[in-house]
């Protein structure tokens, strides 16, 4: 197990059912621990923790990688907006805590891979803004056009040749499985635009190239078991160990 990098998946707060309970769970889907074990990594569940958001490198300290999970809306007023009618259920307690720990595995240079959420969590991070609902924008719902479901949600993204994007997912032009309806519209400081989806030029690859690996993707690679996107910040969280012992 020593030999596993650990990699932390943030998770969301949501109200789940079991058995005859009801209640409010730490909850990841499996899919990300499923595509983090897959790649030789150990997933390590990382629940929102107000102590943790004031001083994180204790946690920090403890991972070799970090994934900014997918999930619900982050509230617009850690970007200056007020919230559209669509943006709705954000969790303070999860926005306060991703915030600070992208902040601070950036400044750690600390392998980082956002998803979804996670990529506008580091849009966010840098100071970046989102666009609250794209079709009041692109004019279409192709990114998430079945709600709940990655099935019928399919669309190109075209990667910057030579990018870490483009290394990552292993190919220039890349099929992903979508699932958002807000994007990315002022780029944080120091991110680079290195993929757009192939109809509308939608930002949805963001990196930092100063940094090891620092990678936002819009899409769900967890969710694809051919995707290597999720094996890479594996792969770096093993050097990123082995440069520490």
């Amino acid at each position: 197990m020593n030999t596993r990098p650990v990699v932390g998946v943030c998770t969301s707060l949501e109200p789940v059912r079991f058995g005859v309970w009801h209640e409010v769970a730490a909850f990841s889907p499996y899919s990300y621990v499923q595509a983090v074990q897959r790649a030789g990594g150990l997933a390590l569940l990382l629940p929102p923790d107000p102590r943790v958001a004031d001083e994180p490198d204790g946690l920090l300290e403890l991972l070799d990688g970090l994934v900014l999970a997918g999930g619900g809306d982050l509230d617009p007023a850690t970007y200056g907006q007020q919230p559209h009618p669509t943006t709705v259920d954000w969790v303070p307690e999860r926005d306060v805590f991703e915030l600070a720990l992208a902040r601070r595995a950036l400044e750690r240079d600390l392998p980082l891979l956002g998803i979804c959420r996670g990529m506008q969590v580091l849009n966010v991070a840098r100071g970046g803004t989102l666009l609250q609902h794209l079709p009041d924008v692109v004019d279409h719902d192709e990114h998430r056009r079945s709600v709940g479901t990655f099935a019928g949600n399919d669309h190109d993204v075209v990667l910057v040749r030579g990018s870490l994007a483009e290394r990552a997912a292993g190919e220039a032009v890349h099929p992903t499985k979508s699932h958002h309806h807000q994007g990315v519209d002022r780029l944080g400081t120091g991110l680079e635009v290195t993929g757009r989806a192939a109809r509308d030029e939608l930002p949805e690859a963001l990196e930092d190239p100063r940094k090891r690996f620092v990678l936002g993707v819009q899409w769900h690679p967890e969710a694809d078991e051919t995707s290597r996107v999720v094996g890479a910040l594996v792969d770096q969280a093993r050097a990123y160990a082995a440069s520490r012992s």
